[in-house]
C-alpha cells in the first residue's frame, strides 16, 4: 500500500466539509474529469460518487463507493476506474498544531493494476496522491481564507 501525508492549514472540520461534498472531488482527485451524480447520502456507507475519468473524448464512467466512514475523521473508499481496475483508498484526518494532517493510503484491489509489481505501483500511487493532496490543500485553504 502506498501511504502519502500532507498537512493542510485548516481544522479537521474544514477538511471534512470538502470531503463531504462529493461534487468537489474532480477538483482534487487526479484523473477524475467530471462528476455525473452524487448520492444524496454521501458520505454514508454504501453511498457513491458517479464520476468520469480520462480526458474528453476518451472518458470512462464509473463509481467510487464508501465502504467505511468515521465522521470527521476517516473514509475508506472503493474507487473504480475500469478497465484499469479498482482500488481501496483510505483518507484519514489528524489534528496537528492548528492544522490537519491528511493521509491517503491506497492500493489496487482488482484488475490490471494488480499486475504492476508492488514497488512500481507504490511509486506511481504516491506521486499521484502527492498531487491529489496538494490540490485538496488548495481547495480547503482557499475556502478558509
Amino acid at each position: 500500500m502506498s501511504t502519502t501525508s500532507r498537512p493542510i492549514a485548516a481544522t479537521p472540520e474544514q477538511v471534512w466539509e470538502v470531503l463531504s461534498d462529493g461534487w468537489l472531488y474532480p477538483l482534487f482527485v487526479v484523473g477524475a474529469s467530471r462528476m455525473r451524480e452524487v448520492d444524496d447520502t454521501w458520505p454514508a456507507v454504501g453511498s457513491r460518487l458517479h464520476h468520469s475519468v480520462g480526458s474528453w473524448p476518451l472518458l470512462i464512467d464509473d463509481t467510487t463507493e464508501v465502504l467505511e466512514v468515521e465522521d470527521g475523521r476517516r473514509l475508506l473508499l472503493l474507487a473504480r476506474g475500469w478497465p484499469a481496475g479498482q482500488a481501496h483508498v483510505e483518507i484519514t484526518l489528524s489534528p496537528s498544531n492548528g492544522s490537519t494532517v491528511v493521509t491517503m493510503v491506497e492500493d489496487a484491489t482488482a484488475g490490471p493494476g494488480l499486475l504492476v509489481p508492488k514497488p512500481l505501483r507504490d511509486v506511481q500511487l504516491h506521486a499521484r496522491n502527492v498531487e491529489a493532496l496538494r490540490r485538496l490543500a488548495f481547495v480547503v485553504e482557499g475556502r478558509t481564507r
